[in-house]
Order: structure tokens, then C-alpha cells, then sequence
């Protein structure tokens, strides 16, 4: 290959700026070869450098007690669990190529995730996804989301872990640029957990997994640019998958670790062998010599500058020791996986690339990594102007519902309320039996073989509320999140984000992204849950704007006594039902208001952090007590919606539970009823438990009210709504699965 001319114009194609492009010719102090132009783009690129967000981000709260790691430092988050366990957890984005190629970007994007999270010494345990399309009634919305669930099925189900839960939300904004965040939860003995670091001057570096083929090159710079008509021609940029693959290298991964064999090891994901070369030599203070003519492809004439940002997947990179070599073959031949040294471990710190006889890089690690030489950029950021003629609104202007039956049908049809079992169907969700089905409702409960232990888990986020008020809605992702785990009667533990948003470079987008970082941080220090790690996805726009701003919260929880679990649906006939938190009936951003008037307007609610903190512990002390029979948050639709859900959640349980309510309220019937105050919590409790839920909820000054009680098939409030619950269940359960299988 006859190497082009290196010049900014070129360097401006590979996404660099001119100013980026000035400071790679100060480093190198001369121009670099096509090769080295290459491996700058790809890490000083968004998706690995992080340049316009880690400002930002260094304001969140990353350290705590039982973090065993500090976020950021390794290729996932660790949280100790106690008795010399710790749970590593991490969510990431694949939006972009799932947008332009659904099943491949969606399983590609599970497997990636997965290795973060076995290259830490863990295994995998379960998996959850947070996804976001475009309006159901487009055929392209129904051909992406059918392309993303069954190739996140299809990789999960094949490399065996559950997938055990998620959220799932539906907005034009999103059409043509679904999120596609795929989240992992692993357990490793304290003992077991291996580093994404490389030391040891003449240590042997080797490349383990797949062959290296020519999917994905550019990939992370592609991650790194707005969707547009062209995207279709980036189809090269998408890797493709193989689970079964993936499995083989999952074992012989912890085998390998378990042994004693590794020093080091990182994921080949995004920038291939070039992030992990110089990441792994950054960390560990050190450089790398390599020699590609080692690395097994899979294609015939591959150039250096292929091979280096190749993204082919199911790929690592280990650090072993000389005496060590031969053992770590034996493991991965016996696996059947290609086991290759490629380079060693020096005591400087460049990364120097060899092919063909011939230097074809030589770039200071330090130079090319996230908090190194990397570029960091202050945006600035204005307050989009959006922002006040939205909220200027009076809802008491709007006509109130004629008939409440119909209107609670609606929101129930609603495909951000309805059932997803048209989705999770496809997902294997019992593999390794440890997942507890029986439990519906807030959050997943994975129990911990062998203990009496179960970790809870959850992904949240509604992008309305951010996109009215970035900081409010944040502060709400965090709390919601860490509410649907203290439901099934977990604690909260720590959280991972992934942070979705559009071009950084608009002023407006950029103080969306800055006020919902501060919202996170607010909301993770009040409620004791520091951030491990996660993920920032800029540029989702498509030609008609940018998605909601979406901030993705992946919350994982603790139980110490599976005996103790709670879900959502109702156990018993005369069961009292009581509301734990106060209602002032806010409709701004509801779903009511959206669906019922065709509205996205007004302010998010408002959420006070110390209530919220209070209400949960209240929550999680009466459920420790074994005086809650189920419990679940009121969130989108309000306090109809959820006293339905755990309705219908019983009568698929085939116990045809329903409601009796008597309301009395000075508020307005439709903002009590379908409005979206925070800091909420319906239970059902037995009636000589009453006296103990009351001194519970006085003691942590928590406004609570009985509403009614728990009654046979009927599902009534006042006398305003009056359903068979078999009704509800059918409209609830049908209404995704219709509208998907329409093409």
C-alpha cells in the first residue's frame, strides 16, 4: 500500500481538529505516518478520549468505602459484597451502530460489555439493556427495534447469561437514533481480580480470541459523529459477533486468571489493539513493543494501519510473564483460541509498532489516554431557549378527562407504560437458575449461590423529565433507580451511567449535559451511591435534531436475606393498600399530559433528596420487618397506573387481585390520579401490621395514607374508575406485541 500524504486535510477526515492536529506534531515532534495518524484519530476520538466530558465528569462522586476500585481505573466498576466477594457491574453504549446495522450493533454491543466485565476476573451473572426508539407507527422504528431485542437476545441467550432486566421508552425524538445501552453484573472473589495494566520490563504481551479481520475499523470514531443520510455507508464500521466464541473465551479467561497467569489483561473494544496497547502500557507506567506479524487475521493483505484499529470482536490482550507463556497457550489451545505473543512489556513509555521488517509506529503511551496527553475541552454552555416557553403553561386551563375509564385505558396502551413482554420473551432470562422469576415488579433479584445473598439491579432514566429540566431530571434517574431496588428490599449500593446526549460542541446540548452531570452528583451524594464507572455518548442526533437528553442510571442493590424479597404484585384479599409519600398532583412531563393532551410541556417534578432518602430507608426498614406484602414505586402514569400494575401483575399470577379505593383529595381528580410526583411508594400491608407501618413512616417523617384495600377481580377508585381486572391485564399485555409484529 503507497502511504498517502499526511497533511491536515487528511487528519481533518479522520476527526481531528487543526489545533489537535498541531499538538499531535509537538508530541511526536515531527509529522506522523499514516499508521500513527491513524491510532491518534481513533484515541483522541469522543468515544475514547472522553475530551468534552471529563471535565465534567470529575465532579461526580467516585470513591467510597466499599468501592475496590476508584471509577475509571479499570475496565469496570467493583463494589465489595462481603465475605471476600465483590460484584463488578458497568453499562455502555452502542447507539450508533446500532442505528445503521440493528442486530449486529445490538449483540456486538452485549459482548463487549461482557468482557469488560470477565477481563476483571468476574463472571457474568446477568445482563440488562436500556433502549430507546422512535414512534412505533414508522416502519424503519419497528425494523430497528426488532433488529436490536433479537440480537441482544440472540448474543445473551447463546453466551449464557440472563438477561434479567431494563427500561424501555418510545419518543420521535429518538427516530433513526435509537440508545442502545447494554449493561453487565459479574461476581469475582476478591483474591481473583485481574488488572487492565502492563508491567514488568520483558513481560510477554499476547493476543488471545478471535482472529482480526477488517470489521469495525473506525468504530469509535464513527461513535463519534452524528447520524446522518451518509451513516448507511458506515456499515464497515460495525464489528459482528460471535457468542459462542465469546463463551470459549470467558472460560478461558478465568481459568487463565484463577491459575495465577495474568498480570494484565483488557477487552479489545473500541480502537482495537491500539487502546488496549497504550491504555494498558499507560496504567502501568510502562511502554510496549509489538510486532504485528503475529497478530492471526482473518483477511489477506492487511495494512499496519488495519490491524491497529481493527475492532473485531472477542479479542484481549494479556500480560504474562516468560516462565507463564506456555501455560497461558496450553489454557487457550485447549479452548481452542488463538493464543499469540506479540510483543513485550519495556521500561519506557512509548507503544512501538513493527509489520513487515518495518517501524510502523512509535507513540508515547501517556500521550494518547483519557487524563494523559489526550485533549480536554471546556464547552461552552447555554441554556437552551426551549427551556422557558415550554413551561409557560397553565394546566388548570385543560379540560379534565370526560371519561376516566377510558383515559387509564389509554395510558396503559401507552408503549411507554404497556407490558414489554413482547421483548423479554426473546430473552433467556433463567440460564444459570439463579435469577428469582418469581419476583415482579421494580427490580431484578439475582440470587448468589451458595449465600444467603442477592444482588437487585435496574437500569432507569426518563428523558422527558431531562429534557425539561436536565439537573431535576437527573436527580430523578438517581433516585428512581435506586428506589425500584429498595422495592424488592435491596440497598442501594453504587451506580453506572451512560450518558447519552447529542453534539457537545452546540452551547445548548452541552448545558443539558453539564446540569445533568451536576444532578447526578447531587443525587448520588445524598443517597450514598457513588459512581463506579460508565459511559459518555455524544453526537446522537439524526437530521431533524438531537435524541432527549438521556442519562441511563444502572443501580445495583443488596440483600443479605433472600427470605426478605418483596415484588410488586398484591397477596391477599383485604390486604390494606397505603401510599407512602405526598401527592401534589405535578403533570408536568407526565405521560397523562403527553398521551391525554398531546403535550410535552411544563417543568419535571421536583425531587427533595433528603425525603427521598428517607423514604427509602423507611421503606427498606418495614420490608427488613417483614411488614410489607408488596410494594412498588409510582412512576410513569402516576398513582392509577401503578395501583393497575399491581393488579395486573397479580392477575398474571393468577390471583385476580384487584383494588378498592376511596380518594379524598382537594387536588384535581386527574392530577392525583396520573400525575408524576416523586418520592412514592404503593404498599400492601396486613391490617395488624398498621400500627408498626405508622411508627415506621412518623419516625422518618414520611406522609403516608391509607387508601383502600386489596379485593377480589374488581379494580375501582372511587366512582370514577370501574374495571374487571381482566380487562386491564389484556389492554396491558397485548398492545406491544400488536404493534410490533405490524410491518
Amino acid at each position: 500500500m503507497i502511504e498517502p500524504i499526511i497533511d491536515l486535510e487528511l487528519a481533518i477526515k479522520h476527526g481531528l481538529t487543526e489545533e489537535e492536529y498541531k499538538r499531535i506534531l509537538e508530541i511526536l515532534g515531527r509529522v506522523p505516518n499514516y499508521t500513527e495518524l491513524g491510532i491518534f484519530s481513533v484515541m483522541w476520538s469522543e468515544h475514547c478520549s472522553y475530551k468534552n466530558s471529563i471535565a465534567e465528569l470529575k465532579k461526580l462522586p467516585r470513591t467510597g468505602e466499599r468501592l475496590l476500585v476508584k471509577a475509571g481505573e479499570e475496565n469496570a466498576g467493583l463494589v465489595d459484597i462481603g465475605d471476600g466477594l465483590a460484584v463488578a457491574f458497568k453499562i455502555e453504549s452502542h447507539n450508533h451502530p446500532s442505528a445503521v446495522e440493528p442486530y449486529q450493533g445490538a449483540a456486538t454491543g452485549v459482548g463487549g460489555i461482557m468482557r469488560d466485565i470477565f477481563t476483571m476476573g468476574a463472571r457474568p451473572i446477568a445482563a440488562l439493556n436500556s433502549l430507546r426508539f422512535g414512534n412505533l407507527d414508522n416502519p424503519r422504528t419497528r425494523y430497528l427495534m426488532k433488529g436490536i431485542v433479537k440480537g441482544i437476545g440472540d448474543y445473551g441467550n447463546c453466551f449464557g447469561v440472563p438477561t434479567v432486566a431494563g427500561d424501555v421508552y418510545f419518543d420521535d425524538c429518538y427516530n433513526e437514533n435509537p440508545i442502545v445501552n447494554a449493561m453487565s453484573v459479574g461476581i469475582v472473589k476478591h483474591s481473583e481480580v485481574a488488572r487492565a495494566v502492563a508491567k514488568g520490563e520483558g513481560n510477554i504481551v499476547m493476543i488471545v480470541g478471535s482472529s482480526t479481520g477488517r470489521d469495525g475499523i473506525h468504530g469509535a470514531t464513527f461513535a463519534s459523529e452524528e447520524i446522518s443520510e451518509k451513516s448507511e455507508s458506515k456499515r464497515p464500521s460495525v464489528q459482528v459477533g460471535d457468542p459462542f466464541t465469546e463463551k470459549l473465551l470467558l472460560e478461558a479467561t478465568l481459568e487463565a486468571i484463577k491459575a495465577g497467569l495474568v498480570i494484565g489483561i483488557q477487552d479489545m473494544g473500541a480502537a482495537g489493539i491500539t487502546c488496549s496497547t497504550s491504555e494498558m502500557s499507560a496504567r502501568g507506567k510502562s511502554g510496549m513493543v509489538i510486532d504485528l506479524d503475529h497478530v492471526p487475521v482473518r483477511e489477506i493483505n492487511m495494512t499496519a494501519y488495519e490491524i491497529m484499529l481493527s475492532e473485531s470482536q472477542e479479542r484481549m490482550l494479556v500480560v504474562t510473564t516468560p516462565e507463564n507463556q506456555d501455560a497461558l497457550k496450553r489454557i487457550f489451545d485447549k479452548w481452542e483460541l488463538n493464543c499469540r505473543a506479540i510483543g513485550t512489556v519495556t521500561n519506557d513509555d512509548k507503544v512501538k509498532v513493527f509489520y513487515q521488517d518495518k517501524q510502523v509506529a512509535d507513540v508515547p503511551a501517556e500521550s494518547l489516554v483519557l487524563g494523559g496527553g489526550a485533549p480536554v475541552y471546556y464547552r461552552e454552555a447555554k441554556e437552551p431557549d426551549y427551556i422557558h416557553k415550554i413551561r409557560n403553561l397553565d394546566f388548570n386551563k385543560l379540560p379534565e378527562p370526560i371519561n376516566y375509564n377510558d383515559c387509564l385505558l389509554q395510558l396503559l396502551s401507552s408503549p411507554n407504560i404497556c407490558s414489554r413482554r413482547w421483548i423479554y420473551t426473546q430473552y433467556d432470562t433463567m440460564v444459570r437458575t439463579n435469577t428469582m422469576v418469581e419476583i415482579v415488579g421494580d427490580a431484578a433479584v439475582v440470587h448468589l449461590k451458595g449465600t444467603n445473598k442477592a444482588l437487585a439491579m435496574k437500569t432507569d432514566c426518563n428523558p422527558r423529565y431531562v429534557y425539561l429540566n436536565p439537573y431535576e431530571g437527573s436527580k430523578i434517574a438517581v433516585a428512581e433507580s435506586a428506589r425500584n431496588v429498595v422495592c424488592v428490599g435491596a440497598k442501594p449500593l453504587a451506580i453506572t451511567n451512560c450518558l447519552n446526549f447529542g453534539n457537545p460542541y452546540k452551547s445548548e446540548i452541552f448545558w443539558q449535559f453539564k446540569e445533568s452531570v451536576r444532578g447526578i452528583a447531587d443525587a448520588c451524594r445524598e443517597l450514598g451511591t457513588p459512581v463506579t464507572g460508565g459511559n459518555v455518548s455524544f453526537y446522537n442526533e439524526n437530521p431533524d435534531g438531537a435524541v432527549y437528553p438521556t442519562p441511563v442510571i444502572g443501580m445495583i442493590g443488596e440483600i443479605n436475606d433472600i427470605s426478605k424479597v418483596v415484588s410488586a404484585d398484591f397477596k391477599n384479599v383485604d390486604d390494606v393498600i397505603i401510599i407512602l409519600g405526598d401527592t401534589f398532583g405535578h403533570i408536568g412531563g407526565s405521560e397523562y399530559l403527553r398521551l391525554y393532551h398531546n403535550k410535552v410541556f411544563g417543568d419535571s417534578p421536583s425531587i427533595n433528596l433528603m425525603i427521598e432518602r428517607n423514604l427509602q430507608t423507611a421503606c427498606l426498614e418495614m420490608i427488613n420487618q417483614r411488614l410489607v406484602n408488596s410494594a412498588h414505586d409510582i412512576s410513569d402514569g402516576g398513582l392509577a397506573v401503578t395501583l393497575a400494575e399491581c393488579s395486573i401483575y397479580s392477575f398474571d399470577k393468577n390471583r385476580q387481585l384487584g383494588i378498592q379505593i376511596d380518594i379524598d383529595t382537594d387536588l384535581r381528580r386527574d392530577f392525583y390520579l396520573f400525575g408524576e410526583d416523586q418520592s412514592r411508594i404503593i404498599i400492601s400491608i396486613n391490617p395488624e401490621n398498621m400500627g408498626l407501618i405508622e411508627s415506621i413512616a412518623n419516625h422518618y417523617k414520611i406522609y403516608f395514607k391509607v387508601l383502600g384495600k386489596v379485593v377480589k377481580n374488581k379494580f375501582q377508585i372511587n366512582n370514577c374508575i370501574n374495571f374487571e381486572v381482566a380487562d386491564l391485564a389484556k389492554r396491558y399485555n397485548d398492545t406491544l406485541r400488536g404493534k410490533a409484529e405490524i410491518l
